[in-house]
């Protein structure tokens, strides 16, 4: 007789259906697992043995064939312990056939017999609703994070003696039930009222985030840059139930996060500038992703930009417009979101002060652009505003701070009336200003006939390319909206305009 159990497996964000197909047949009794699996479902030929022994069930005696198909198909995980243990148990004839069928299993499986949890489990409940599969069984410290996934049945299973006897009919397991989410409180870091002086490039990041916009600021040491990086980071809005699916599918494969959490803050990732190209946007032996795709819905914040070699920096250049990463591998390839928002510092040149009015740059010419031909054209014509930022005046660092964060609830005021007109206007609340191609912007600009001209005009002087165009167009929709005005006027654009300037030389 065969045996079969529906599992499934993460395959790049996605995940694919897996089959566990069972055979016993006279001859030497073992077990045997084939369908391309790792070392991982290699090993779980002891693990699920131990399993099954210690739950005080019978393991088979015979030659038993275990197939993970479609077999063409590289799969990794324990997962798959709990559905190739139920498939030994029917070919033993413990439990029906139709006991396993309409659902589907996933679960690591300890000595004893006992249930631990697994990666991906909400992607493995979001594939099981994709193929018409309502119930699913998981560990039950799963069942939180893969309840996220709406119109499935999730099962809670403690152990595998209980998961038999549900199975028989015999003592019912209770579905999972999806409790009020408990959102964690957002860590009080940095924010805008703690940073003196400023103000241009506190309205550069208000734009930036208001917009999604990507931000590069420039300026001498101790000037304030990171401290502005991360005090933006207190100003984006809350995730989204869709984004919360998203953001924690990617964590967990990642590898790095607990299994069972969910994700509820905004990413922000910190990637030094030494990592490789690699961990930046995705690959290894597995084709994990990367920082890129962890930042995703999130933001990606790049200190010391000139510091990155420039083949890590180059590497951004099309996540950065199609918001995904394609990652080809000898097995396949494997498709990742990016669509995060890139906030970058840097010095104008080594020693940093070029530019700065009370320092003078100890740099030659020569030192000067060597150092600012490490970040290219094409990628800062991606950046969507460059501010120069100058080093504060040292009577105003111990200035008086008012206790109140008024400057910090009013840009939060500014951004939620933004973010309003933007999902007014796109009939989706995770599309932004800076998400919309080039064949549309006119159908947003709404520019005026003035700030129209003004434009054109503006643009031949200073050059600019189609790219910074329509971006300059999309900038100042965003400050606009900022300013809840339907249209584009010249001070809108003037303002994006000042925005596309050039780090000094």
């Amino acid at each position: 007789m065969v045996s079969k159990v529906v599992s499934a497996t993460p395959y790049g964000f996605h995940g694919q259906l897996i089959e566990i197909e069972g055979d016993i047949s006279r001859g030497l009794p073992g077990l045997q697992i084939v369908g391309l699996g790792n070392k991982a479902i290699d090993e779980s030929r002891d693990r699920v043995r131990s399993a099954i022994k210690n739950s005080l069930l019978d393991f088979p005696k015979g030659k038993i064939t275990i197939n993970l198909a479609p077999a063409e198909l590289p799969k990794d995980g324990t997962q798959f312990d709990l559905p190739i243990a139920l498939a030994i148990l029917c070919l033993g004839k413990q439990l029906p056939q139709t006991a396993l069928e309409g659902a589907l299993f996933a679960g690591e499986l300890a000595l004893d017999g006992s249930l631990r949890p697994i990666r991906s489990a909400i992607t493995i409940a979001e594939t099981a609703k994709q193929h018409g599969i309502s119930t699913v069984y998981l560990p039950a410290s799963n069942s939180e994070q893969a309840l996220l996934i709406s119109d499935i049945t999730v099962i809670p299973v403690n152990n595998l003696t209980e998961l038999f006897l549900h199975l028989k009919q015999e003592k019912l397991i209770q579905p999972a039930v999806k409790t009020k989410q408990q959102y964690r409180q957002k860590k009080r870091g940095i924010i805008i009222d703690d940073i003196r002086g400023q103000e241009q490039a506190k309205r550069a990041v208000a734009i930036a985030v208001a917009g999604r916009h990507n931000i590069l600021l420039s300026g001498p040491p101790g000037s304030g840059k990171t401290m502005l990086a991360r005090a933006l980071n207190s100003l984006l809005p809350p995730l989204s139930d869709a984004e919360i699916i998203e953001v924690t599918k990617l964590h967990n494969l990642d590898g790095n996060q607990v299994s069972h959490d969910i994700v509820t803050d905004r990413p922000f990732r910190t990637p030094h500038h030494t990592a490789s190209r690699i961990s930046m946007i995705g690959g290894g032996a597995k084709a994990t992703p990367g920082e890129i795709s962890l930042a995703h819905h999130g933001t990606l914040f790049l200190d010391e930009l000139l510091e990155y070699p420039r083949t890590t920096l180059e590497s951004l250049r099309q996540p950065l417009e199609d918001k995904q990463i394609t990652i080809s591998r000898a097995q396949g390839k494997y498709y990742y979101p990016a669509n995060f928002m890139l906030v970058a510092t840097m010095n104008p040149c080594p020693c940093g002060y070029l530019g700065d009015p009370e320092k003078s740059c100890r740099c030659s010419s020569t030192q000067i652009l060597n150092y600012q031909k490490r970040l290219s054209g094409p990628l800062l014509d991606r950046i969507d505003l460059t501010i120069n930022v100058s080093r504060v005046a040292h009577e105003d660092l111990l200035s008086h701070k008012s206790s109140s964060d008024s400057q910090q609830k009013q840009f939060e005021n500014m951004i939620k009336v933004a973010r309003t007109l933007q999902t007014n206007r796109y009939g989706n609340s995770n599309k932004y200003n800076a998400d919309i191609d080039s064949s549309s912007v006119d159908k947003i600009a709404a520019l005026t006939i003035d700030a129209k001209q003004f434009l054109l005009t503006a643009a031949k002087k200073l050059d600019l390319s189609a790219r910074g165009y329509f971006k300059v167009i999309k900038v100042a929709r965003t400050i606009a909206d900022l300013e809840s005005s339907s249209e584009i006027t010249i001070p809108h654009v003037a303002e994006s305009l000042q925005y596309r300037q050039i780090i000094p030389t």
